[in-house]
């Protein structure tokens, strides 16, 4: 304790007296001071000084003038030069309001406020953020939602999002690197321009926001806002026109997908090289162990309609998903089996095989290997795509040991992806392919 006379010790907890001069940072929409909440606008009127974007300020200025004492304004633009000048007023004493966009602490200026000022300094006013107001407009809940900046970014990642199918994606476009095209040349690379509903969105809050869906060769506004950003939402893409598409090798976002599982299935460039594998004859039973949502399957059918096809896969729903991608291809296999594979072949299931594509199965897969094996027929072919080196290990010799050719090989496949004014190549995950050939 201090002594008689003695002022009390200051504790380490007290706050300075730079708390007294505390920074306001109000967020706003669009719409500016317009916008704000009374409280926060409020604040607004009664500041000495007064930071905004300098987009904002003559707005800001023309509506301030009627102040008895309008707020000296400056431009928040460069942080660099801002930052003293705000530390200088709040030394003085001087009441403080910076002006931020949406919520300062979700890609705003609060990251950087708190990397110069004691936290006790600051004090954060969110407003709806650019991301909720979009969803707002669309009426869409948004939990499901995921969310992208490509502000000073590569957009690579955004490729490989889009390969895990989200149900709705967020794209916090960059203007100086091509805004809402690069999104959609990124879509489009990605062969998945029919599985999504692109909107653009602008200026949201301000009484000019607009918000328009774009379809895939829409030219875009003459009058777009840098500042926009883009929501994808997964959608199932119409009906195509089967005598309109390719022979194989359909785009990934032709697929009707698993609701919970959108992402899970063979890429494009892997089941073109799944399909050349099996050597598919003219007719015959083909086997589709794992079919996910039917594709290596039904491109098949596509390319030898006198094939058999009986596709097994154990994901509920799955029979009706496979039956109606057929139909949208007009394709018709011979059965579709839902459950679990192993037990389906053990109590007989479909006929012998001539070809057998063995995509699933996980920790069961080298018991239906065994089955496989057993009833494949003379001169038949098995092709076996894996993830990893343990499972090529686990699953070669007992080809080896049926006395099969067996073949090894492994696609690396790249697709192109915007970066800056040229391409970069965005690698997918490598495959491996095993094959065994019965003579």
């Amino acid at each position: 304790m201090a002594g008689p006379g003695q002022p009390p010790h200051r504790s380490r907890h007290v706050h300075q007296p730079l708390q007294q001069h505390r920074l306001e940072v109000i967020g706003s929409d669009a719409g500016g001071l317009a916008s704000l909440p009374a409280a926060a606008a409020a604040l607004v009127r009664q500041a000495d000084l007064l930071a905004a974007p300098a987009r904002l300020l003559p707005g800001l200025r023309q509506v301030l003038a009627e102040e008895l004492k309008p707020p000296e304004l400056v431009a928040s633009d460069r942080p660099e030069q801002l930052f003293p000048q705000l530390e200088r007023a709040l030394a003085a004493g001087r009441a403080v309001v910076l002006l931020a966009s949406g919520d300062p602490l979700w890609f705003g200026i609060g990251r950087l406020l708190l990397g110069r000022f004691p936290p006790e300094c600051l004090r954060f006013h969110p407003a709806p953020s650019s991301l909720q107001l979009a969803f707002a407009r669309l009426g869409r809940p948004w939990q499901d939602a995921e969310w992208l900046s490509l502000h000073g970014r590569d957009p690579e990642p955004l490729a490989g999002r889009l390969q895990q199918r989200p149900a709705a994606l967020a794209v916090l476009t960059d203007p100086g690197r091509g805004g809402v095209e690069e999104v959609r040349r990124i879509l489009a690379a990605s062969g998945l321009e029919a599985a999504y509903a692109l909107w653009l969105c602008e200026r949201l809050g301000h009484p000019e926001e607009r918000v328009l869906r774009l379809a895939p060769r829409a030219a875009l506004p003459a009058d777009l806002d840098p500042l926009h950003l883009v929501l994808l939402i997964a959608e199932p893409p119409p009906p195509p026109n089967p005598a309109s598409l390719p022979l194989f090798g359909l785009d990934d976002g032709l697929w009707l997908q698993q609701p919970d599982r959108p992402g899970l299935m063979t890429k494009r460039e892997v089941r073109i090289q799944l399909l050349a594998d099996l050597e598919l004859p003219a007719s015959g039973v083909l086997w589709d162990v794992g079919a996910g949502v039917g594709s290596v399957g039904l491109e098949a059918l596509r390319l030898r309609p006198g094939l058999e096809l009986w596709a097994l896969e154990r994901r509920g729903g799955s029979a009706a998903l496979i039956r109606a991608n057929a139909e949208r291809l007009d394709v018709e296999p011979a059965g579709v089996l839902e459950g679990d594979a192993l037990s389906v072949l053990q109590q007989g299931g479909p006929p012998d095989p001539d070809r057998v594509l063995l995509g699933g199965g996980g920790r069961q897969r080298l018991a239906l290997l065994e089955i496989v094996l057993r009833r494949l027929r003379p001169l038949g072919q098995v092709v076996i795509p894996l993830a990893t080196l343990e499972a090529l290990a686990e699953l070669r010799p007992p080809l080896e040991q049926a006395g099969l050719r067996v073949q090894v090989s492994q696609l690396q496949a790249w697709r192109g992806s915007p970066l800056a004014d040229g391409t970069r190549l965005a690698p997918l995950n490598p495959v491996l392919v095993l094959k065994g050939r019965k003579d």
